[in-house]
């Protein structure tokens, strides 16, 4: 084994069977608690138990770590220990029909006081009926009618005598009662009168005026009685109908009697009753039109008086928790409903729906932030409500400006907590950009990726896969079947001394091995499901890999594993597609030349680098200035590209690989091509740790036993990313057999010694460097650019 190579049991974190005693998962307790989220768990409890306004929640965490779910469990748990919150019913303002009233009930009355008033309803509706029809109620009419006319037929009397001591008869006509003179005891014609003499037809016009102003009076007083008539008939079908409300709704004024708003809206009921008994007796009549009226639906008479219940929690154990997948704004905040009627849209009370915030009003609404900040209305809304603590049902068609007058109830006071799940970026966004955001959300609760591996989550682990196969009637694991899970959960997360706590895919790999399992007709699933399992899922979706692989078995990509290049060394990037991701090499190479250019990222120049790998370029500068430009100036150009790539490159991981051939150029000494490097470089040449170390050592090796192992081939890895390794079993079993070779660095100059085989040279007190040294050969190349370039402008300015 040479120098910094590492050992076969480096490469992978193997556990072992024996750390389990079961023969089978079903024979432990599935798991009831949450693995590895104490800090998150704290949190949500913390929330929970806070009271005070804006202590709502927000859950942070990457896909798949379970947030959701256990969130659910979490907060379930807790709202069962809680009294469920009231019902809610809306019913008619008979003051103001567009401002509807909201009232609360005891859980589970919501629906009990809806069916009460509706039966009081039908009693009363029937009682009058019946009271009305009743003997009584007909003679106590016939004695009001006959008071009345005989009142009017002693008007018409005294009216008739009057007239008669006048000889004078008062005869109906189409124009009224009209005074006409009498002649031998019957009515004078005109001719008649006219023939009469002046003194006689004046006294006639005397008595007729006399008698036409007792006719204005007697009609007068007529209309009077009618008047008082009918009030005494209103009296009369009022009492009766105070007599038989208060005998129907009695009971329901003592049943609710310690309820101010439902007393309140009792009396109410029970004044308009009294108040429009024509209305409410009123039968409907047929109606053959198609749209849609009251003839349709005779209840609609009825409607005033009916109770519209929001919500009703009688099967509400504890408080109420609401998860509401799509929040639209109808669907979170309610709506109010429309019919058409005679061709025109109507609404009342009873069409006013609940949304999930005020089903969860009293409890907890959970909800994902990507989906709320689809509909930015929804967003402020929602804001607006927990701020003020007060829920308005609104038309939304009325806030969007399309809609026409339509009702506004009375805002419903709300108390609730709400749970929010997203991602960090979204959180910073409004924390940083959305002034009331930190005044409501106040409580953050974050998920973690990853927990320590020890001897309690290994078995929690067992535990928690003894649950998935108890739910999903899963197949039991063996221990080895939990081992490959568990590998495969640290592999996920590429630390050895850790556990994936992202327990989707995980999820996903025991499921499929059941299917393994199955189509083999085993009665428990192994290891060997489990990398089925795995191997099969990745076959699935890893075509475009497979495709790459085949660029560099027919020499599509260049790229040699075996021999020696000067300024020539293969980088390893990674490439992802979905879940999937595996790494490849690709040709770095390396151009020195005399000049002032100093390093020419080819990619920047042509604009194909980000960010990130213009700085690592720009840090090499430091290092060859801190290294070789101490006692003379740099002379120098270097010409640095990705070789056949041709999209964009970004990151820093292949900073050193890219230090490697500049030094390998201004050494003139060649690199052993079968050593692939990764890692990124600081200016004082430490190596510093990269990403996705496994699938760059995984994908080199693919590529080298493509071509062939040699034995003399590996990778070059930064010292930090030692603790990542997880790699696969094929890759660990021929570095055990000297086939393939992982070496650890943590300096520039102990990776050059390794590539060259040439000692990398200490410098002396001057700071030179021995000439059969790496960097001895750099100095005196760099000293003979220098001498060089000195004699070139000497010569120019001649």
């Amino acid at each position: 084994m040479g120098k910094n190579e590492l050992s076969a049991e480096d490469l992978r974190c193997e556990c072992a069977p024996s750390a389990f005693s079961f023969r089978l998962t079903n024979e432990i307790e599935p798991l009831r608690e949450v693995i590895g989220q104490e800090r998150a768990v704290q949190a949500i409890r913390f929330g929970l138990n806070m009271k005070s306004p804006g202590y709502n929640i927000y859950i942070t965490g990457i896909e798949g770590t379970g947030k959701t779910t256990i969130t659910r469990d979490i907060v379930s748990e807790y709202a069962r220990s809680l009294p469920s919150p009231s019902d809610l019913c809306m019913v008619n303002n008979f003051g103001d029909e567009y401002r509807p009233k909201v009232i609360t009930l005891p859980s589970g009355r919501g629906a009990r006081f809806a069916r009460s008033i509706h039966t009081m309803i039908e009693a009363i509706r029937t009682g009058l009926l019946k009271e009305y029809e009743s003997k009584g109620h007909v003679e106590h009419l016939k004695e009001i009618a006959v008071r009345y006319d005989l009142e009017k037929s002693q008007l018409m009397e005294q009216l008739d005598q009057s007239a008669k001591e006048k000889n004078l008869i008062i005869a109906k006509t189409q124009a009224g009662y009209q005074p006409t003179p009498l002649l031998n005891g019957k009515p004078m014609s005109g001719d008649q009168f006219e023939a009469l003499p002046p003194a006689e037809k004046s006294a006639i016009e005397t008595n007729i005026q006399a008698i036409g102003e007792q006719i204005v009076s007697t009609l007068t007083e007529i209309r009077k009685q009618k008047e008082q008539q009918q009030h005494d008939i209103e009296k009369l079908t009022r009492e009766t109908a105070l007599f038989v409300i208060n005998e129907r709704m009695e009971r329901l004024f003592t049943d609710y009697g310690d309820n101010q708003d439902v007393t309140t809206y009792l009396t109410s009921v029970k004044e308009h009753i009294s108040e429009n008994v024509a209305d409410f007796l009123q039968i409907p009549v047929e109606n053959n039109s198609e749209v849609e009226t009251a003839g349709d639906r005779p209840d609609l008479y009825f409607d005033p008086y009916g109770i519209n219940v929001l919500v009703d929690h009688k099967l509400t154990r504890g408080a109420p928790v609401i998860f509401e997948p799509n929040p639209t704004y109808t669907n979170l905040f309610g709506n109010i409903e429309k019919r058409a009627i005679m061709g025109v849209l109507m609404t009342d009370f009873s069409m006013i729906q609940a949304g999930s915030l005020l089903r969860a009003n009293g409890g907890y609404l959970i909800l994902e932030i990507e989906s709320v900040l689809m509909i930015p209305a929804v967003w402020e809304a929602l804001k607006r409500a927990l701020q003020n603590k007060l829920l308005y049902i609104e038309d939304f068609g009325d806030r969007a400006g399309m809609g026409t007058a339509s009702l506004r109830p009375e805002p419903i006071p709300l108390e609730i907590k709400v749970i929010l799940i997203g991602d960090y970026e979204t959180f910073q966004l409004l924390q940083n950009h959305d002034s009331k955001f930190n005044k409501i959300f106040r409580v953050r609760a974050d998920f973690d990726n990853e927990t320590d591996l020890n001897e309690t989550t290994l078995q929690q682990y067992a535990a928690f896969m003894a649950r998935v196969c108890e739910e999903e009637a899963l197949l039991p694991f063996t221990p080895e079947g939990v081992v490959a899970i568990v590998e495969y959960g640290k592999k996920h997360v590429a630390k050895k001394n850790k556990l994936s706590l992202r327990f989707g895919p995980i999820v996903g790999i025991i499921k499929e091995a059941d299917f393994w399992a199955r189509q083999e007709q085993a009665n428990f699933i192994t290891d060997l499901h489990v990398v089925r399992a795995f191997n099969e899922y990745r076959f699935r979706y890893n075509l475009y890999e497979e495709k790459i692989q085949e660029s560099y078995t027919d020499n599509t990509i260049m790229v040699d594993v075996d021999g020696g290049e000067v300024g020539q060394v293969n980088a390893l990037a990674v490439f992802q597609m979905g879940d999937i991701s595996f790494g490849r090499p690709s040709r770095i190479t390396a151009e020195t030349f005399m000049g002032k250019h100093g390093i020419i990222n080819i990619e920047r120049e042509s604009n194909l680098s980000g960010n990130t790998h213009n700085k690592g370029v720009l840090i090499l500068s430091g290092y060859l200035g801190r290294t070789f430009a101490q006692t003379y100036p740099l002379c120098l150009s270097i010409s640095l590209t990705f070789e056949q790539s041709y999209g964009g490159i970004d990151g820093d991981s292949a900073s050193s690989t890219e230090l490697y051939a500049i030094l390998s150029s201004l050494a003139n000494l060649p690199i052993q091509q079968g050593i692939a490097v990764t890692g990124s470089v600081n200016q004082k040449g430490k190596i510093q740790a990269i990403g996705g170390v496994n699938q760059k050592i995984e994908g080199f090796y693919d590529v080298c036993k493509s071509k062939g192992l040699t034995g003399k081939q590996g990778v070059l890895i930064p010292k930090a990313n030692v603790q990542n390794l997880m790699l696969k079993r094929e890759v660990v079993v021929a570095a055990n057999e000297g086939q393939f070779h992982v070496y650890a660095v943590s300096t520039i100059e102990e990776g050059i010694e390794i590539l060259t085989g040439v000692p990398a040279g200490t410098p002396d007190a001057q700071g030179l460097y021995p000439a059969n040294t790496v960097y001895g050969r750099i100095h005196n190349k760099l000293k003979t650019y220098l001498e060089r370039s000195l004699q070139f402008q000497k010569a120019m300015f001649a």
